[in-house]
């Protein structure tokens, strides 16, 4: 496959396994890994920074035009930055999970977002919730991850050091929240990764990709 059309989307709910995937499936491909929940995290950060009220969309949109939102992708993990500072190891806190899920569903952050994803040139690997049903349709890879709620919270209150019943319960609310923004395309490839290594999981995206682009 020419490399300015290779697309590999790998969506599903939060902690399903899909940022490790898509990035460790970059590496093996030896593309660009790009995680289009960065760019909504970021703009959380912006309005937390601002204090403004995250659920009004029009002040969202305000502060974000005051601001220079950048994403640079790479095989290894994309780098947020705003104004020119590094945010990156900002954007994975309780409280820009806790404004994300709200903020994502604003019909112009999101098409904000989507305009910033469209405008990186192909090839790479990009994650999100629906990146292959509604941002790259055009993707010949799709992929959509899931996995049991609890198996979620664990590795989530695992790498974060945190309560696991309070991670558990913010993440069944944000999967009912976030319900019409995670739904798999029509043609993807849905793997449960509940009790799949990491590995397995690379390994079956990979060889999709390859078996169809040899």
């Amino acid at each position: 496959m020419e490399p300015d059309r290779l697309i590999v989307t790998i969506d599903g709910p939060g902690a399903s396994g899909k940022s490790s995937t898509a990035r460790r499936v970059a590496r093996a491909l030896g593309i660009p890994y790009v995680s289009s929940g960065m760019l909504y995290r970021a703009a959380a950060w912006v309005a937390i920074q601002e204090g403004i009220d995250w659920t009004d969309e029009d002040a969202v949109l305000a502060a974000l035009a005051r601001h220079r939102v950048e994403l640079v992708p790479s095989m290894e993990g994309d780098r947020v930055y705003v104004d020119g500072e590094e945010v990156t190891a900002r954007l994975h806190t309780s409280q820009v999970d806790r404004v994300v899920s709200p903020l994502a569903r604003h019909p112009r952050v999101r098409a904000w977002v989507n305009r910033r994803l469209r405008e990186i040139p192909p090839p790479f690997v990009v994650d999100g919730r629906d990146m292959g049903r509604a941002v790259f349709p055009e993707a010949p890879f799709k992929f959509f991850l899931w996995a049991d709620p609890r198996v979620r919270a664990e590795r989530r209150a695992r790498e974060r050091g945190e309560d696991l019943a309070r991670v558990e319960a913010e993440l069944r609310d944000r999967d009912r929240r976030d319900r019409a923004q995670t739904e798999p395309a029509p043609d993807a490839v849905v793997l449960d990764t509940s009790r799949l290594p990491l590995d397995e999981v690379v390994a079956r995206v990979v060889g999709v990709v390859r078996a169809r682009d040899p």
